[in-house]
């Protein structure tokens, strides 16, 4: 009965270790596109090609953490990127 009982605990640690990992990968993300709005939003210098450039690099980054999930960073992230670049190059 123990050999059941250590591959349970096994599979639980695996599980809370991806848990972990995943939760690291999502602190990742925030950080990263945080940046990247407050760079979007701030940096005097930033030509609307550079801006669209970070942006982009951003979505790649992102779903290269995350592959897959387009959708989901199409949802969340996109709406304010593009409404960050909206008000800084007075775009429509």
């Amino acid at each position: 009965m123990g050999l059941p009982q250590q591959g349970h605990e096994n599979h639980e640690a695996t599980g809370q270790a991806e848990l972990a990992e995943e939760a690291r990968k999502i602190r990742r993300l925030q950080i990263m596109m945080s940046m990247v709005t407050s760079v979007l939003s701030q940096d005097p210098n930033m030509t609307l090609e550079e801006a669209s450039e970070m942006a982009a690099d951003a979505r790649r980054a992102a779903l290269a953490m995350f592959p897959g999930k387009e959708l989901a960073y199409d949802l969340i992230y996109r709406p304010r990127l593009q409404r960050i670049m909206n008000e800084r190059f007075r775009l429509q």
